[in-house]
């Protein structure tokens, strides 16, 4: 992350009231925000997302899924404002340990994080991910 970046994220953090264990740092050098500091940013947002099984991409005997997650953030006075698609998938290719054992949840997990970080402008920062998409 750049200098810049770095301010934009403490920025970001404030705005959505992470507290340090809301995030971390990977040895990779990406940060990684909590399922918690996920849902602290939805509650901030006042986002509202919606689930679809993408059956063409999903396949039940291989352990695959695929989930479309609809983010909405509602306005003040109640209408929907700015919103985005995304997706979280789930394989034994990229799902390891016990989560294995709820691909469906661990694709739902994962389109949130994706959701909500895009909607909240996390995503513009480099090397910004949620818990759930990063593998054990």
């Amino acid at each position: 992350m750049t200098d810049d970046e770095k301010k934009r994220f403490k920025s970001l953090a404030q705005k959505y009231e992470l507290q340090a264990s809301d995030f971390w740092k990977s040895p990779q050098g990406f940060v990684i925000i909590s399922r918690r500091g996920i849902e602290k940013i939805q509650t901030g947002l006042n986002a509202y997302v919606y689930y679809q099984t993408v059956k063409e991409f999903s396949d039940i005997a291989e352990s695959k899924y695929v989930i479309k997650a609809t983010g909405v953030i509602m306005n003040s006075d109640g209408t929907e404002g700015r919103a985005i698609e995304t997706y979280g998938e789930s394989s034994p290719k990229n799902t390891k340990g016990g989560a294995q054992a709820y691909p469906v949840a661990m694709a739902e997990k994962r389109a949130l994080s994706r959701c909500i970080l895009k909607l909240s402008d996390f995503y513009t920062l480099e090397g910004v991910y949620g818990e759930d998409e990063i593998n054990e």
